[in-house]
């Protein structure tokens, strides 16, 4: 569903990915891991195709998102970790602007916009200005829009932030519905105990490069993710 070549991607002398590779395979929920100002963000929007980046190639299902960046875009949806959503629209206008672009029938829409809507309780606000809504209602509202159109890969920039407990335990359902019928999730977040029981395999990513990755199992080993995680970062250790 994902696979990412040799991504590299400088700021001036500082390089924020370094030589990145990894795979994704359709049904799997994989989880990045690092520090604030490990490459996290900068290798999902990458994958978003709102960066340019140095070096590397990233193909989503098979398609390359520098050569065909649009039919890339169809296939994904990226959810940032702080939504910038139209403040002057309404929710409901909103979730039908997202639909109309990526040219949702209107009876599937409708559906998608209700049965979200509902399990967010968030039906009885899509009437107000999103300018109105807390970060939690934006996030949830993001999320909507970011599964409206069945993408087959989702990018999501620390989900769970903001979220209520229910709200996060709907994601997670969301998310592995979403992989069970052969979609792909790659989420970065900092909250270990979540990646430790969402995902499928998980990549730690330390000053922009890869220094662990595959199935959980594999990376854990006989200790928990947190202890792997704070070993790597105190020893420096590489693949």
């Amino acid at each position: 569903m994902l696979n990412i070549q040799h991504l590299s991607k400088a700021y001036g002398e500082k390089k924020a990915v370094d030589d990145l590779s990894l795979h994704i395979a359709p049904g799997e929920i994989y989880g990045f891991i690092g520090h604030n100002g490990a490459g996290k963000t900068t290798t999902l929007k990458a994958v978003a195709g709102i960066l340019n980046y140095d070096e590397g190639t990233i193909l989503v299902d098979g398609v390359d998102n520098r050569k065909n960046p649009l039919d890339c875009k169809r296939r994904i949806a990226y959810i940032p970790d702080n939504p910038d959503i139209y403040d002057f629209m309404t929710g409901i206008k909103y979730l039908n602007f997202v639909a109309d672009i990526f040219g949702v029938g209107s009876a599937e829409r409708q559906e998608r916009i209700r049965k979200y809507a509902d399990l967010f309780e968030l039906t009885g606000d899509l009437g107000q200005a999103v300018a109105t809504y807390s970060h939690g209602m934006k996030q949830k509202l993001a999320i909507i829009s970011a599964f409206i159109h069945e993408p087959k890969l989702i990018l999501m920039d620390e989900p769970f932030v903001g979220l209520d407990p229910k709200a996060a335990h709907i994601l997670k359902g969301m998310m592995r519905e979403l992989c069970d019928k052969g979609g792909a999730i790659f989420f970065s977040t900092h909250v270990l105990e979540v990646a430790e029981k969402l995902c499928d395999r998980v990549a730690i990513l330390r000053k922009g490069q890869l220094v662990r990755e595959g199935a959980m199992e594999q990376v854990r080993g006989d200790d928990t993710l947190e202890e792997v995680f704070l070993e790597l970062e105190d020893t420096g250790e590489a693949l």
